[in-house]
């Protein structure tokens, strides 16, 4: 019996004018964690669905064997009878089925034409046991909607019904990307139990501290073709990143000297309520300043109220507020999104694909869709002004496309952020607030968000950039501000940052 479960040999992946996968060799032993690392672009995702079966034979060159002997997927149900089954970055489940009716949905026990319900929420109970939930829980978590769990219970929702499927070969596809630290702490244990019961795991992921943390072998493509693949004892996380990129990063963070210049935004003694409990307040009289020239970082765990904050000063929050708010020293009333672009604000959501973009649209579109008045004439659209504005930001945002009218979803993660940066500077605005702004990105494609934000304080904008990513809070903030049940705990600057100071502020602790 070979010591790989899985291979696949040249591996080639065409779309119309481009070559996806260039000759892409994988080898997967039997029972490890095997990471597949690179950009955005690189092929991941591609490979991933030819094995999976979203790309079928016949799409590709190349041939894949598991367990030594040839095979070829028609669809995804074809690959699932054969034990491999992918659990997607955004999850495929129905929010208003039950926990029970997904794990087995499209695969109901039956006696006799009728649907065995009490064996399958008995079953649902046992797998749910497996991927870690206590007994207990597990019963009621079965009968319970998807739409009352959170999204760390529906993460191991996915794996339940994974096991459901008899998987033997589990690919997880960015799988920590919406959890908090103690359920990605959870997540990482479960996927060693499971390769410790001889379940063999593919995991993709960006964060390079997970795949170091849980990974055996690790594999790394770059623009389409297999870079190599290195037992992970034999790397480091440089190593990886150099890998992937082509290039040594010695500073992941380009660090710059910014010139702290006058205030754009003060607010002072600011509340903000729940939208739908009225009576529950999110934000409690809250002070702080931005400044041009600086990058104010705003840290702080799940639920500190950092994303209602600065939504409600964009005005798209939704819940009632009071207290001041000054922009270059003039108060000011923003009651929604137009008072706030109007004031000069502009706020890059945490979600891009939901909130940030019109995924079917094309680039162009997009970028100026917020600063129509830019690019019309006599109330009419000048295209000539669209396609000419779109243009100067992707040269000086240097976002890869070949044209302007690409539609946003065909781009990667990274370029799609940096169209939604277009869209944000179109409208000129005194102050950037980005909400998560690397997420979901590769360590390439960060360091170019890096450079733009240094490059945008330098031309006198300021910057506020909320981000869970410790690192990145102190590698690009000239001062932090930490916020914790709605309150500001602590202030620091650069010199004085530090983890520990931050996670202390952030459980509450106040400076």
């Amino acid at each position: 019996m070979s010591d790989y479960i899985l291979e696949m040999r040249e591996i080639e992946k065409i779309f119309p004018g481009v070559k996806a996968l260039k000759s892409v060799n994988l080898r997967v032993k039997r029972g490890e964690v095997h990471a597949i690392c690179g950009e955005n672009g690189a092929g991941k995702s591609t490979l991933i669905k030819i094995l999976a079966g979203v790309h079928p034979a016949g799409s590709y060159s190349g041939e894949i064997l598991l367990e030594g002997e040839v095979v070829s997927f028609a669809q995804t149900s074809d690959a699932e009878k054969k034990g491999i089954v992918c659990i997607h970055q955004e999850l495929e489940l129905i929010p208003e089925l039950t926990v029970g009716e997904n794990v087995f949905l499209g695969n109901y026990p039956a006696k006799y034409g009728i649907v065995e319900w009490d064996r399958i929420y008995r079953d649902t109970k046992d797998l749910l046991e497996k991927v870690g939930i206590e007994s207990g829980v597990a019963l009621a978590l079965a009968h319970e909607k998807i739409r009352n769990i959170g999204i760390g219970q529906q993460q191991l929702v996915e794996i339940a019904k994974a096991l459901a499927r008899h998987a033997n070969l589990l690919v997880l596809d960015e799988p920590t990307a919406a959890l908090t630290g103690n359920e990605v702490d959870n997540l990482l244990g479960i996927i060693s139990g499971l390769r410790d019961k001889g379940i063999t795991c593919i995991y993709i992921s960006h964060k390079l501290d997970e795949v170091i943390k849980i990974a055996d072998s690790i594999t790394v493509l770059r623009d389409g073709e297999c870079v190599g693949t290195d037992a992970k004892v034999d790397l480091t996380k440089n190593d990886i990143i150099a890998k992937m990129v082509g290039r040594q990063l010695n500073n992941l963070f380009p660090t710059e000297q910014h010139e702290q210049g006058e205030c754009v935004l003060a607010v002072k003694d600011y509340s903000v309520w729940d939208p739908e409990l009225g009576s529950r307040k999110v934000i409690n009289s809250v002070s702080f300043e931005a400044h041009r020239g600086e990058i104010l970082g705003v840290s702080g765990l799940m639920g500190a109220g950092r994303t209602e904050l600065f939504s409600s000063l964009f005005g798209a929050y939704g819940g009632r507020c009071k207290g001041q708010v000054h922009i270059d020293g003039k108060p000011v009333n923003i009651v929604n999104t137009v008072s706030a672009l109007k004031n000069g604000i502009f706020l890059v959501t945490e979600d891009r694909k939901r909130f940030g973009l019109v995924l079917d649209m094309d680039i162009k579109c997009n970028t100026v869709m917020a600063s129509l008045e830019k690019v019309s004439r006599f109330g009419f659209i000048d295209e000539n002004a669209e396609v000419f504005e779109t243009r100067n930001l992707v040269e000086k945002l240097t976002t890869k496309v070949s044209s302007v009218e690409m539609r946003a979803k065909t781009l990667s993660g990274g370029n799609q952020q940096k169209v939604v940066l277009q869209k944000a500077l179109l409208t000129n605005p005194k102050l950037l607030i980005l909400d998560e702004p690397t997420r979901g990105i590769d360590v390439g494609a960060k360091f170019e968000i890096y450079k733009i934000m240094n490059k945008l304080v330098a031309d006198g904008v300021a910057i506020i950039m909320i981000s869970s990513e410790m690192e990145e809070i102190i590698g690009m903030s000239d001062r932090i501000l930490v916020m914790s049940q709605g309150q500001i705990t602590a202030e620091y600057s650069r010199s004085e940052a530090t983890q520990e100071k931050i996670m202390y502020s952030s459980i509450g602790g106040r400076r």
